[in-house]
């Protein structure tokens, strides 16, 4: 056997997985086709945070006579906002790179495909092609945009993100067809900068996985910011014979053309799995993603599956705590499996979003009998110092045991607090231990206290 490890992909869950096993001592190899760190690194997690925080900062500067500050109006470069973005995204992939020199993980450059008897086929640019073996090999393929049948990109009009994040030029228009983290995150970014936005949900609500009044909230922020926002309604098809876009739109109360300039289909993603030789190696796949156990083993001996071609939130923290537990079982060491139940999401749009555990109603749904407080930022000194007075913090409890079921926070920087909960929840802390820890004040964090004792009937700031 060449390697004892072979990993195919090198994003979050890839590049983690293979460090984390040449710590372990086995000898690692990389196969990676286009850029080291995968999507999130190059196209998606990380240049989308350097756009977002431009278009933070033109807003911050537009609206610095709030904070006693004159300045002259700012004028925001489109290109060099885009070309930051670029800039951020290489030095992370450089940093990649550095890494799999110190650990001494081999990277292959090339398109691989698994094969039976613990082999990889590897089709590098040129055509040419080597076999590699490992008695271990795991597929970190990652995902891409998913494409709608009447949605069908064409990366000039109708784009994915992978286009979003590169447009040779600002729209004057574009609509925004799915509200997940992507679609919420582009249309502040775009509306931020100067474009109409419109955003076409198919369900009730914006950001449909999140807790209904984070929901609410977002829709009242993104409404005073200018973005249209269509919920309960989709897009029928896509008119791109003109200048622009023609988008029909079914709506509940009928149908409707709106004008744009692009589409940005926003509708989720799709895991990379065809062409990388599942079949003829016999591993199962259901519902477009690879079949594991708890400790990312497929149905065939010495190959293994993590990140976004497997079942769970395809989320980049996910993928690299997968890649983890993955090589620490293959290493023989005892690893705990993951709590899907545990896993914090973030969407960083303004305001912010973080979220972990039970919804309100999912817990209802479960049979708890809840506590639920909740602390609004309008209510927060440090929130009113800084003009972030928007959003709130909300706590679910379980009234009987205290057992702290979930959270959803939307407010400036919440994304930088929600770790303190999945601590407390993975310690099994109970509300009256949040309560009883004493919050730094003035922070934006002792809303999370604030809003426990709101549960719990002490509240003192409301």
């Amino acid at each position: 056997m060449n390697y004892d490890v072979i990993i195919i992909g090198s994003g979050p869950g890839g590049y983690v997985a293979a460090i984390r096993a040449s710590q372990l001592g086995l000898k690692t190899a990389i196969v990676e086709r286009e850029s080291l760190g995968g999507i999130c690194l190059n196209w998606g997690c990380i240049p989308t945070k350097a756009l977002l925080k431009s278009a933070q900062v033109f807003e911050y500067i537009n609206h610095a006579a709030d904070y006693g500050i004159k300045t002259a109006p700012a004028e925001a470069d489109f290109g060099a906002v885009i070309k930051r973005s670029r800039g951020v995204a290489e030095g992370m992939s450089k940093g990649v790179q550095f890494l799999m020199k110190k650990n001494k993980i081999e990277v292959i450059m090339g398109t691989a495909k698994v094969k039976p008897n613990n082999k990889v086929e590897v089709r590098a640019a040129d055509g040419s092609q080597k076999e590699i073996t490992a008695p271990h090999i795991i597929v970190a393929t990652g995902s891409r945009s998913r494409e709608l049948p009447n949605l069908k990109q064409d990366g000039k009009k109708i784009i994915g993100y992978r286009q979003a994040m590169n447009l040779p030029q600002q729209p004057k228009s574009m609509v925004v067809v799915g509200s997940g983290a992507i679609g919420v995150e582009f249309a502040y970014f775009y509306a931020t900068m100067g474009t109409q936005v419109t955003i076409v949900e198919f369900l009730d609500n914006i950001v449909p996985v999140e807790d209904e009044d984070v929901s609410k909230q977002l829709l009242r922020n993104f409404k005073k910011a200018g973005i249209n926002v269509m919920t309960s309604s989709t897009v029928e098809s896509v008119d791109t014979s003109g200048a622009g876009c023609k988008v029909q739109v079914k709506t509940a109360t009928g149908t409707q053309v709106l004008e744009a300039d692009i589409v940005l289909s926003a509708v989720g993603i799709i895991a990379n799995l065809e062409n990388i030789g599942l079949e003829e190696t016999g591993i199962k796949t259901d519902k477009g993603k690879i079949v594991v156990d708890e400790f990312y083993r497929t149905g065939v001996k010495g190959y293994y599956a993590i990140g976004d071609v497997v079942t769970g939130q395809a989320l980049a923290h996910v993928a690299s705590a997968e890649g983890i537990i993955c090589v620490e079982k293959i290493a023989g060491h005892h690893p705990e499996p993951l709590d899907y139940n545990n896993i914090p999401g973030c969407t960083y749009c303004t305001p912010e979003i973080a979220s972990v555990g039970y919804t309100e109603k999912a817990a209802k749904a479960a049979g708890y009998e809840l506590k639920i407080g909740k602390f609004p930022f309008s209510a927060s000194g440090k929130a009113s110092a800084a003009g972030a007075k928007d959003g709130f913090v909300k706590m679910i409890y379980d009234a009987k045991y205290g057992e702290l079921l979930g959270a959803h926070l939307i407010g400036a920087n919440v994304t930088e607090m929600i770790a303190e909960i999945v601590v407390a929840r993975k310690l099994e802390t109970t509300g009256h231990e949040i309560l009883k820890a004493v919050h730094p004040h003035p922070t934006m964090s002792e809303a999370i206290m604030e809003a426990t004792a709101d549960a719990y009937g002490e509240v003192i700031h409301l």
